[in-house]
């Protein structure tokens, strides 16, 4: 069975069973390794510990790049190979890794010039800075192929090899995980040797990826013969994978934003909240590998102009989103008070991270809807509609939640903004949804060249 028969022939439910596990366990093993730098470096001191968080603003920045192409180029491939378009696929492939390497480059060169007053608009307090400057110099260092790696990760995801990905990132994470404790501490590097540690883990990890285009193992043929300078694909590559950019910017917009309101109330504040935006990222890494397991389907058939299989896809993957949603909810509402002291035993930083982990873990259940039809929309080419929804959920409500909920609750107003807009996203989602299943035919297309194109 070919690639093609098997993403538009299988079972939906199948398809984005298989398709999601290793997308989830890829996510789930990132963010581990991410918790586990947090309560390394937490053994170092509150500040350190708040040093992390600060960097992660940065590092959604990283992100941001890496999914701009990646999911830009990655959603224009699924369709194209579902057109059986290969050749336009392996130009977009190579097109989309070469400016995610050349952006990613550009971060390093800007980042390391003008490190220190980068930490400062971080959020970063005076205590914090010569930590955070410690981590930040090596993450810059390594930029290029983190950006890459999310690039290719994608790139793989979207064509139904999210397997491949999943080796890559489970290899960097054991290495990662392993060199913590043996540069920080071994080594006496303290934060520097997390930092190291994880950049090392980024560049084998990257390699592994790099290496199954290499192989062969990919769909894809990349080549540096094939990168087009073309500023019609660049525009189709950068809008397609405008709501990543937008949410994953957003969030580091955010991010940086809530350590800037929560400096005021002292290192333990911006450590707690770190800490709950590194667990929030874990659970909601279910949700969204759900998400990123149905993107290839929608894709494949979207563009093989088989419009059932779509509509089945998505409700059958909102459910089990659902589902697993409320359990990782439930059990991080129940224990946050032992979530929080394992990765920074501190009786401050445990009474703020508390309260604001079961705010977040509450409100995650409203998440499975907005992340099923946020992927939906940019697979299946609504640009626009996926980009609006993106900035509503990631900032265009809780920017101003968040200005607004601080001045009048103070901390605790910062607690409960990123609830807030979750709870209100809901709203324009089920719109968007409404209006494109309205839109969608209700029969295939036997012809779909005809009428879908990337």
């Amino acid at each position: 069975m070919t690639q093609y028969e098997k993403m538009t022939g299988s079972p939906v439910e199948k398809l984005i069973v298989s398709l999601s596990i290793p997308t989830i366990i890829s996510m789930l093993i990132s963010n581990i390794y991410n918790i586990a730098d947090t309560a390394f470096v937490g053994r170092l001191g509150t500040s350190a510990s708040g040093a992390v968080g600060i960097v992660f603003g940065f590092m959604a920045m990283i992100q941001a790049i890496g999914f701009l192409f990646g999911q830009g180029s990655g959603s224009l491939i699924s369709r194209m190979l579902g057109a059986k378009d290969n050749a336009h696929a392996d130009e977009t492939g190579s097109t989309g890794l070469f400016y995610s390497f050349f952006f990613g480059l550009c971060l390093t060169v800007f980042g390391l010039i003008f490190i220190d007053p980068i930490i400062t608009f971080l959020g970063s307090t005076p205590t914090i800075a010569p930590f955070a400057k410690s981590y930040l110099r090596f993450i810059l260092c390594a930029a290029p192929f983190m950006t890459t790696s999310y690039t290719l990760n994608n790139l793989l995801r979207y064509e139904g090899k999210a397997f491949f990905g999943m080796i890559a990132m489970l290899s960097g994470a054991v290495l990662n995980i392993a060199l913590d404790p043996v540069l920080m501490f071994g080594f006496g590097m303290g934060v520097a040797g997390a930092g190291l540690s994880t950049a090392l883990s980024q560049f084998i990890g990257w390699c592994i990826m790099l290496s199954m285009f290499v192989r062969g193992k990919s769909e894809l043929r990349l080549s540096i013969r094939k990168i087009s300078f073309s500023m019609a694909l660049l525009g189709n590559i950068a809008a397609t994978g405008l709501p990543s950019m937008i949410r994953q910017g957003l969030n580091s917009a955010c991010t940086i934003l809530m350590n800037s309101t929560a400096r005021p109330y002292g290192d333990a504040a911006i450590a707690a909240m770190s800490i709950v935006t590194r667990v929030s990222f874990f659970t909601f890494s279910m949700s969204l590998g759900i998400g990123q397991g149905f993107q290839p389907v929608s894709g494949f058939n979207f563009g093989a102009g088989k419009f059932t299989r779509v509509r089945k896809g998505y409700r059958f993957g909102l459910i089990v989103s659902q589902i697993c949603m409320t359990l990782f909810a439930s059990v991080v509402f129940i224990f946050a008070p032992n979530i929080t002291a394992a990765l920074r035993d501190d009786p401050y930083v445990i009474v703020i991270g508390t309260r604001a982990m079961r705010l977040m873990a509450a409100s995650q259940l409203f998440m499975p809807v907005t992340v099923m039809t946020e992927m939906l929309l940019q697979t299946t080419g609504k640009k626009l509609h996926a980009s609006v929804l993106s900035a509503m959920k990631s900032g265009v409500i809780l920017i101003p939640a968040l200005l607004i909920l601080s001045h009048f609750r103070g901390l605790y107003g910062i607690e409960e903004a990123q609830p807030v807009s979750l709870v209100l996203s809901v709203i324009p989602t089920i719109i968007f949804a409404r209006s494109f299943f309205k839109e969608l035919p209700t029969t295939d297309d036997p012809d779909p060249t005809s009428e879908q194109t990337p």
